[in-house]
């Protein structure tokens, strides 16, 4: 059984929700959970331990992790300022949290596989940067976020030629759902962009070089939405069965 750690999402403290008003909450997206589980694989929840022994513990019983979407990462992280009076603060704690399970991940010769929020993350861990909020920063790119059309909305994504997603998914294009308002502004060290948006090239999909092709790899799209999609959009557990293959 092949035990992938996927690192917790976070509700905080709310005296207005009905239940655990007081309490932080850890949690995987329902889809999320449904995309990973499969045959052979079974998703583990990474809970917030707060002792560094136990975690350790933790995360070295996993085979593979991953990142999953959800709150915007901190401009403080990438050592940026915020914009627009704080408009897009993000979740620092969150952050701080991830990049300690990456870092494991990284140093220990695991495969990650990040997601929208999980890429970008994997993005800054290596030293990039990213767009606090695209439109605001990048008026001439498409909308890529829209809360009510949500993972209806969708546009297609440019492959890199005689890369390993080219060969894997045997098209120079795919279509794809877009469920973000920030994006990968400056690349990472060793971190190359395998996919970008046809409309206005923001960065799609990207790998790390330091390790074997695919072995850490992230997508600013939700795969985990793919099957809500109204329009058929390509064939996305390609790049998943590519991922377990790694672990194996």
């Amino acid at each position: 059984m092949i035990r992938i750690g996927v690192a917790s999402a976070f509700m905080y403290p709310d005296l207005n929700r009905p239940t655990f008003g007081g309490k932080s909450l850890c949690f995987i997206e329902k889809d999320m959970a449904n995309y990973i589980s499969r045959e052979g694989v079974q998703p583990m929840l990474i809970p917030d331990l707060i002792d560094v022994d136990q975690m350790k513990m933790f995360l070295g019983q996993m085979d593979a992790f991953v990142l999953q979407g959800g709150n915007d990462v901190a401009p403080e992280t990438y050592g940026d300022k915020p914009i627009n009076d704080g408009a897009w603060k993000g979740d620092i704690y969150r952050d701080e949290f991830e990049l300690e399970i990456l870092d494991y991940a990284i140093k220990n010769d695991k495969p990650v596989f990040g997601i929208c929020r999980g890429a970008q993350l994997m993005n800054v861990y290596f030293g990039g940067t990213l767009y606090q909020d695209i439109q605001t920063q990048n008026p001439t790119a498409i909308k890529h976020r829209d809360a009510v059309a949500y993972d209806q909305l969708t546009h297609d994504a440019n492959i890199k030629p005689n890369t390993f997603m080219s060969k894997l998914i045997g098209a120079d294009k795919v279509y794809i759902n877009s469920i973000h308002h920030q994006g990968i502004k400056d690349l990472g060290k060793n971190v190359e962009a395998l996919a970008s948006c046809a409309d206005d090239g923001i960065t799609e999909a990207i790998q790390w070089t330091g390790v074997e092709e695919g072995k850490v790899m992230g997508v600013q799209w939700h795969p985990e939405f793919f099957y809500n999609c109204n329009t058929p959009l390509f064939d996305t557990d390609i790049l998943f069965k590519h991922f377990l293959s790694s672990i194996r």
